[in-house]
């Protein structure tokens, strides 16, 4: 598996594709002619990405299990229809026989036959703040995963590996929230408007002001839904004659905003400039399909981080890319806002970039800021647009006054601007405690995904039983995880997916590494083939010498 212009592994070869780049020059692209006019010394900056491919037994016996399942999926299928055995599962009723069916029995044979069978491993209910420890209730099933019962009991301190908490900002109350508290008493909870209406208070413009300085843009402006943010904004920017490029991997809520534009809609492969730049080459040569005549605008989609990989956008790339044919581009940093970057502020400081370089940027105040909502944020006549255009703006119920001034408080955290360096300590925090879980998973021997600075960390498992296994047997040991299958990931790479937090001390980082290293040999998932040294502790050392 391939990821051009950054690190790769390839048959369990190691490969730093930027490197190579150098070397190379990178003239089929044109690059260094960009970088060159930019003077962007950082353009190329260094990045170690991986995607090792599994070895061959395994996919194999992933595939044979799915063939498996399968087999004996339509076995019980066949029983059940014969009422030998019960069907739980929502069936169209005999006197609508004859309607058109509301229930495709194949569509759901997925959730029938092989989902149902780990369900218990989503949807746990948890009775806490999604801190770096919380509570778990406790449930069980009589019926094989088709209805859950409570036990009453409580799963008390869990390690929260799964949450999108960042900065650790998602906390119980405390006296630094008394800001929260005082809007609340003041504003209430809605704000039982929209935008256009009455539902624009001084808590959206105050925030919306931070927001632009923080990202040292022009103009912001806010949402009261993350999703939305996309999915609404993007047919005000782009629709019928526009042509939009998106990365294979895109967020869904990219996806359903570039279906509803009404634009046309090519992907390229993840992170894979030949395979970009060949689109925009091609949309501007021939144009529109059967006109000829020139795309209205062409419109860029990708990511900050990507939730399921972990990895970061090659932004400098994708910048040299778009300016080289006139394009505009469009940057979701729901994940990398605050979490990558030395001061947090995204893929944009991560790579050096002048603001200028990003037509819009998008965010979401749920994961580093402890809230829900998001942003666009650009240049002011952009912002204008979006204030008499955007669906969410004329139609959505404007964001929660007290939601509002926590991300207000956690952005000037963040910022420095409370008065302390808490905030810019808590980024370090984060960035040390991703490279050292990241590098301890690698000694192990997993077969970790993405970027080795990014928060968000994919453990390969591959084969759906040791999902199941994997996440019941890590709860056990109150550590609560993430476990991802299809159709989220592609079928035969199922994973677990770690989300590191600044709030996490070292003891419990070591507590779930050595969880997971117990858990790798117990269940045979340690897959890697370039497994690195099984003493960590030398790693340690601020210096040794070598003898003779």
């Amino acid at each position: 598996m391939v990821d051009p212009g950054g690190g790769a592994i390839c048959n369990g070869t190691l490969r730093n594709q930027s490197d190579h780049c150098h070397r190379k020059n990178c003239t089929k692209n044109g690059m260094v002619k960009e970088a060159q006019q930019n003077g962007n010394s950082n353009f190329y900056k260094p990045m170690v990405e991986s995607f090792e491919e599994a070895p061959l037994h395994v996919m194999v016996f992933t595939y044979l299990g799915y063939g498996i399942g399968t087999l004996f999926g339509y076995l019980r299928d066949f029983l059940r229809n014969w009422g030998i055995e019960k069907c739980n599962a929502a069936i169209e009723r005999e006197k609508q026989k004859d309607f058109v069916p509301l229930y495709q029995s194949f569509e759901n044979f997925y959730t029938r036959n092989l989902y149902m069978r780990i369900r218990d491993n989503w949807n746990r209910p948890i009775c806490s703040a999604p801190g770096p420890l919380f509570d778990v209730m406790e449930r069980v099933s009589d019926d094989y995963n088709w209805t859950f019962r409570f036990t009453g009991r409580i799963i008390k301190d869990v390690i929260n590996m799964g949450s999108y908490n960042f900065l650790g900002l998602a906390a119980k109350y405390d006296e630094s929230m008394k800001t929260v508290k005082d809007v609340l008493e003041t504003y209430g909870l809605g704000v039982g408007s929209t935008r256009h209406e009455m539902g624009t208070l001084d808590k959206h413009k105050e925030l919306e002001d931070l927001v632009a300085k923080f990202l040292n843009v022009e103009a912001a402006m806010v949402f009261g839904m993350g999703f939305a943010t996309n999915s609404m904004n993007i047919p005000a920017l782009v629709g019928k004659g526009c042509l939009i490029l998106s990365d294979e991997l895109n967020h869904a809520s990219l996806v359903l905003g570039a279906r509803l534009s009404g634009a046309t809609i090519r992907i390229f492969k993840h992170n894979n400039m030949q395979s970009l730049e060949k689109l925009l080459r091609d949309a501007v040569i021939y144009g529109q399909p059967r006109t000829r005549r020139a795309w209205k605008k062409i419109l860029i989609l990708v990511e900050g981080i990507y939730s399921m990989e972990g990895s970061i956008a090659r932004l400098s790339q994708i910048v040299a890319l778009k300016k080289k044919y006139k394009a505009y581009l469009y940057v979701d940093e729901a994940h990398s806002i605050g979490s990558v970057g030395q001061t947090g502020r995204g893929v944009m400081e991560y790579f050096a970039m002048d603001p200028r370089d990003i037509d819009v940027f998008m965010g979401t105040f749920t994961k580093s800021f402890g809230a829900s909502g998001g942003y666009i944020a650009g240049r002011k006549d952009l912002v204008d647009y979006l204030r008499a255009h955007s669906h969410s703006a004329a139609y959505a119920t404007s964001m929660s006054p007290p939601i509002a001034e926590q991300v207000i408080r956690a952005m000037k955290f963040i910022m420095g601007l409370d008065g302390t360096t808490q905030g810019l300590q808590r980024v370090q925090q984060l960035a040390e405690n991703t490279r050292y879980f990241r590098q301890r998973l690698s000694e192990m021997g997993f077969i970790i995904y993405g970027n080795e600075e990014s928060p968000v960390v994919p453990l390969l498992l591959y084969m759906p039983a040791k999902v199941a296994a994997f996440a019941r047997h890590l709860l056990k040991r109150k550590i609560g995880v993430v476990v991802v299958g299809f159709p989220a990931t592609p079928l035969a790479e199922a994973r677990a997916r770690f989300c590191v937090s600044a709030a996490h001390t070292r003891e419990m980082l070591d507590a779930v590494l050595e969880a997971l290293d117990e858990m790798g040999d117990l269940l045979h998932v340690k897959y890697s083939r370039n497994r690195k040294s099984a003493r960590p502790e030398l790693y340690d050392e601020t210096s040794f010498e070598l003898e003779d």
